[in-house]
């Protein structure tokens, strides 16, 4: 692999203001507080990142509620049983707070021994005792409903950690349990994510019930921004041919506190034995040395004559495992940067795993959850002292056109291709787009300075408080109904998930020389918003894409503005901002017509070539052509709904014979329906 391969596809850089580490007469730190502020509604949802406090910030408004709002019990459901430890006691009125948070040792049920199975009379006693708090599993919490009923709930408080693991799929048992709940309406519920991202393609909420949720979102970049330490995160993904172990070393730094994930041994990526798997990168990083014996920690003698304490998580022996698992969850992992350098892991260290000074997640082999991306990309963007960079590197085996699995290859690297682009909207500011008008700007909070309203140069402004773009576009839709302006404001990442996370759109953005850009920005995405969102209008759904479209092509070319000029020429705390900004205000005049004209992945081309080898950018153009589609009838009614706009806006249908390859496209679209109608006449 060579070093001109190792571009990361980018790079955030923010402020630190110190906000979110700094907390306020209650003891609140910033996300905390803003959770707080809704802790009168009945069911909320909290959509914050790893590191931002959600345990705490359930602590404070579940005490609220069962002090004060009539609440009887409170049943918090974690997904597995080391999460449980985030919520044991805590002194809350030490730093300010009214109440502390206590909860009985036999009532925190991922705390003691047996199998959950063992367990639900466990929790039929906390109901009938005078207690006030149980922590469970998502597991316990499953059988515990089936077993007592939804009833058994009624006037308590359910929280749910992790609730990306819940979804409206009628398959999904706490999903369902979930809907039953919120139809009965007798519980309190706080539903909390790092990420709102399932790996497949169901909603967590189905959009009805979802609307009952007050949702409390609070950024990656609000989060990052308000850091103490951390100022720079880089994300990238790199390839490799043969072993990845090999090739290590090239994206791996030895001094860097690390976390390693390998590949599943089921995946193209693996070695095909995960013992020897660790052997081979322990080898790579130096000379094994022995074992630490009161960590179980391997010791390691690096090329530099340093000593590095690696804990192997792969390795599932009972005798050797639970002493590395204690080791990590000693004080030390918080308090001494080199208690521990290197952890490889398989499928532990991502949820709940709390090691501050990581400042590296490596992860060999793509990842189809991008929820599970964004968990591991929170082990790294913990805030520590004098930890100033981390960074998230995706490894992955290059497309070889030999192999008979070559489909899969290409379909794998599109998943973290598209990974990627999503964890750039993740990691950016939220933007608030307005229609051009200086009302709207005043609405949207403008700031003009002394000179005041000036059309021709204002189409952009920043909220620092609120780590907002606003945003001017001309001819830009807006939405009208509830559910279309709750996905405007809070969730146009889903609905940028959905498209970037389809296969046809992504490789047809990436490898089709021939696309027209229109055809992904206004017809699929069009067709996917009306998929996922199937009860809103025409008119919304327009809206939505519209936003949508706006919101990724801006990203994306302010990260095409950062990588042509280099941060040097951007200010250096402020790169994504001023890519943006620049971006914008280059183009004073945004127009929404101008932004769907724009191909959403040619920068990931531009990165992917340089990352990539010839021979397989060649396979994987040559797998992506022998897929293209021929028009469908749906697309080609979508065309004609364009055309028909066009005409309005014209005062003539689209011409086949135009030079403008999207006048073209719609016009073969009324070409293919009046075909099909003739075929149909004299059928």
């Amino acid at each position: 692999m060579s070093k001109e391969k190792n571009i990361p596809t980018i790079t955030v850089n923010y402020n630190n203001n110190g906000s979110s580490v700094t907390s306020n007469e209650l003891g609140m730190r910033a996300m905390q507080e803003l959770a707080y502020e809704k802790r009168g509604e009945q069911y909320l949802l909290i959509k914050s990142p790893p590191a931002s406090g959600k345990s705490r910030a359930l602590m404070f408004i579940a005490l609220d509620k069962l002090n004060n709002q009539g609440v009887k019990q409170a049943i918090i459901a974690v997904p597995e049983q080391s999460i449980g430890s985030s919520f044991n006691n805590e002194p809350l009125t030490k730093f300010g707070y009214y109440y502390d948070w206590e909860v009985t040792p036999k009532w925190n049920l991922c705390n003691s021994p047996g199998e959950d199975g063992s367990k639900v009379n466990s929790v039929k006693a906390f109901f009938e005792s005078d207690d006030k708090v149980l922590v469970c599993t998502h597991a316990l919490f499953r059988r515990v409903v089936e077993r007592f009923g939804i009833d058994a709930f009624d006037d308590k408080l359910i929280a749910i950690d992790e609730f990306h693991h819940v979804s409206s799929n009628e398959n999904n048992v706490l999903g369902s349990q979930l809907k039953d709940f919120i139809e009965r309406d007798k519980v309190h519920v706080v539903a909390m994510t790092g990420s709102y991202f399932r790996g497949d393609a169901n909603p967590v909420l189905m959009p009805d019930d979802e609307l009952k949720f007050e949702p409390v979102t609070y950024t990656y970049y609000e989060q990052l921004s308000g850091y103490e330490h951390l100022k720079t995160l880089n994300i990238g993904y790199y390839f490799y041919s043969g072993a990845y172990a090999d090739d290590l070393l090239k994206v791996l730094n030895p001094e860097e506190k690390t976390i390693i994930h390998i590949p599943n041994v089921n995946s193209r990526e693996s070695m095909g034995d995960k013992i020897k798997e660790v052997e081979h990168i322990i080898e790579e990083l130096g000379e094994w040395q022995g074992i630490e014996i009161s960590t179980g920690f391997h010791l390691v003698k690096t090329k530099t004559g340093k000593i590095i304490k690696i804990a192997d998580l792969v390795d599932d022996d009972s005798s050797k495992r639970p002493l590395v698992q204690a080791a990590l969850k000693m004080p030390e992992i918080k308090t001494n940067r080199d208690h521990v350098d290197i952890i490889i892991a398989l499928g532990m260290a991502k949820e709940g795993f709390d090691w501050i000074w990581c400042e590296h997640a490596l992860t060999i082999g793509y990842r189809s959850s991008l929820t599970e991306i964004v968990q591991i990309i929170g082990r790294a963007t913990r805030d520590a002292p004098n930890k100033t960079q981390a960074r998230f590197t995706n490894l992955i085996a290059e497309v070889d056109a030999s192999e008979d699995s070559v489909t899969d290859a290409v379909n794998d690297t599109l998943k973290a291709i598209s990974a990627s682009l999503l964890m750039e909207q993740v990691l950016a500011p939220k933007f608030n787009f307005t229609p051009k008008n200086q009302q709207s700007k005043e609405q949207a909070g403008f700031d003009y300075g002394e000179d005041g309203y000036d059309p021709n140069k204002e189409n952009i402004g920043f909220n620092e408080e609120k780590g907002e773009y606003q945003i001017e576009i001309k001819g830009l839709a807006m939405p009208e109904g509830e559910d279309a302006k709750r996905i405007c404001k809070e969730d146009l990442n889903e609905v940028i998930a959905a498209f970037a996370q389809d296969k046809e759109t992504i490789g047809r953005g990436l490898f089709d020389e021939e696309l027209v850009p229109q055809e992904l920005t206004q017809v699929r995405l069009g067709k996917i918003i009306k998929e996922k969102y199937p009860e809103i209008d025409d008119e919304d759904i327009e809206a939505i894409r519209q936003h949508a479209v706006a919101a990724l092509n801006i990203t994306q070319m302010a990260k095409k503005v950062i990588n042509d000029e280099g941060n040097d020429n951007i200010k250096a705390n402020t790169a994504l901002i001023d890519g943006i900004r620049k971006f914008a205000m280059d183009v004073r005049d945004l127009d929404v017509d101008w932004i769907d004209s724009i191909n959403p992945f040619s920068e990931a081309y531009s990165i992917l070539s340089k990352a990539m080898n010839e021979k397989s950018l060649k396979a994987m153009a040559e797998v992506i052509s022998g897929k293209k589609p021929n028009i469908t009838i749906e697309e080609a009614r979508e065309l004609a709904k364009r055309a028909l706009k066009f005409k309005n806006e014209r005062g003539r249908l689209p011409d086949i014979k135009s030079s403008d390859p999207w006048e073209q496209r719609m016009a073969q679209g009324i070409a293919y329906l009046a075909r099909k109608k003739s075929e149909q006449q004299n059928g």
